[in-house]
């Protein structure tokens, strides 16, 4: 009986997956918080290694100094076949250092699957430690395989600040980015909202509170009227949600707060609502006039919508997923990703690719170790699809 491509691709995953899923955990125990520049470096020397040791060096490799973020790490590795595939992680996660030792394993669920938990390791060092199993498998499989460019930037989880402006210039030099960010419960994601984070610092009057309270102008006081009114300025129904997340202010409690500051998440889904967000925020108004309110509109990425380009990617990946029996959804999220500002310049991307899981920046976040070896084993056969020239469009059965 003849075994097809896929699913011979299918069972050599399932033959690895101890090793995938050691290869996961080695990166979930070296922590790598977003502000911890030391252990950012150390962690990117960890995966540059482990690329290294299942790939073999690159043929080509340059690490994009961060300044106050992480560095961004670009591996290519020549392919024996057509196109260029970017494939795009964060190994940054938002847990500080320390949290691992106080970090609990799951029970195991009712039914007796297993469940891996641990700081990162849904969002997204999972994806990271696939993606390298699935360049390893789609080259031993002896099919043609793409020329592939990874792409490991340490500052996903604070805005990209830094590797934007290298994801961007991958993404024009390839056919195709493959974005390795966690699954939306197995479906990959082809929407994902626009995302803000608005800094608003009032500057009020100090003053003595027991004194003369009269003439102060609370900083405080007048934030909160802000903030109360940005909250309203969100739409649930339109795709549009405002979280102040950080509020900061005054020097002591008697004195009358010269000046307070808060960080506001908003999350839109079109460009038309971040223009109506713009807007309302300007016009808000607090009830002292002797408090200035500035607002620094910090928009960092841009909405993210199924493009022309990405249809037919979409199509050729569940061709894939088809071929090795299994259906592959897709699904709108709330969340961004370094996946929106490649779909905002109009290129063909493909996001959550990753990890099968749940709980992304909560304790207890998770994955289930049996999905790993279908995961790894649907990128890699999606890289030896790219492999070849395309006929009648992105399809395949």
């Amino acid at each position: 009986m003849t075994v097809s491509p896929a699913a011979a691709l299918t069972a050599r995953a399932q033959e690895v997956s101890s090793e995938i899923v050691t290869d996961i955990l080695t990166l979930v125990r070296h922590e790598t918080g977003s502000y911890d520049l030391p252990g950012l470096a150390a962690g990117l020397d960890l995966l540059r290694e482990l690329a290294v040791h299942r790939l073999g060096r690159p043929d080509h490799e340059q690490r994009h100094p961060g300044g106050e973020c992480g560095d961004t790490l670009t591996l290519t590795y020549t392919g024996t076949g057509a196109g260029h595939v970017a494939l795009v992680g964060h190994y940054d996660t938002v847990w500080p250092t320390g949290t691992l030792a106080g970090w609990e394993q799951p029970s195991v669920e009712s039914g007796g699957r297993a469940k891996l938990s641990g700081p990162g390791i849904f969002d997204m060092k999972t994806g990271l430690a696939q993606g390298i199993w699935a360049l390893k498998l789609a080259r031993e499989s002896g099919a043609p395989v793409p020329t592939v460019t990874f792409v490991f930037n340490g500052d996903e989880e604070i805005g990209s600040l830094s590797s934007r402006p290298v994801i961007e210039d991958v993404a024009r030099k390839v056919d195709v980015t493959l974005v390795l960010e966690p699954t939306a419960h197995g479906a990959v994601k082809t929407a994902r909202k626009g995302s803000g984070i608005f800094k608003v610092t009032a500057t009020g009057v100090e003053a003595h509170a027991g004194l003369a309270p009269q003439d102060g102008a609370s900083a405080i006081t007048a934030l909160s009227e802000f903030v109360l009114a940005a909250a309203a300025v969100a739409a649930p129904e339109r795709g549009t949600t405002i979280n102040t997340g950080l509020i900061s202010g005054g020097t002591a409690t008697n004195v009358v707060a010269g000046q307070a500051t808060a960080s506001i998440d908003i999350r839109v889904s079109s460009e038309s609502e971040q223009d109506r967000v713009d807007a309302e925020f300007a016009a808000i108004k607090v009830s002292d006039p002797r408090v200035r309110i500035h607002v620094d509109h910090a928009w960092n990425r841009p909405p993210m919508t199924l493009n022309a380009a990405s249809a037919p990617l979409l199509d050729l990946a569940r061709g894939v997923a088809r071929a090795q029996g299994r259906d592959l959804p897709d699904a709108a999220v709330g969340g961004a990703s370094d996946a929106n500002f490649v779909a905002a310049l109009g290129l063909p991307v493909l996001c959550g690719l990753g990890a099968v899981g749940d709980g992304a920046h909560a304790q207890g976040e998770y994955i289930y170790p049996d999905t790993a070896p279908t995961q790894t084993a649907l990128i890699a056969g999606l890289l030896g699809r790219l492999a070849q020239p395309v006929h009648d469009g992105a399809t395949t059965s």
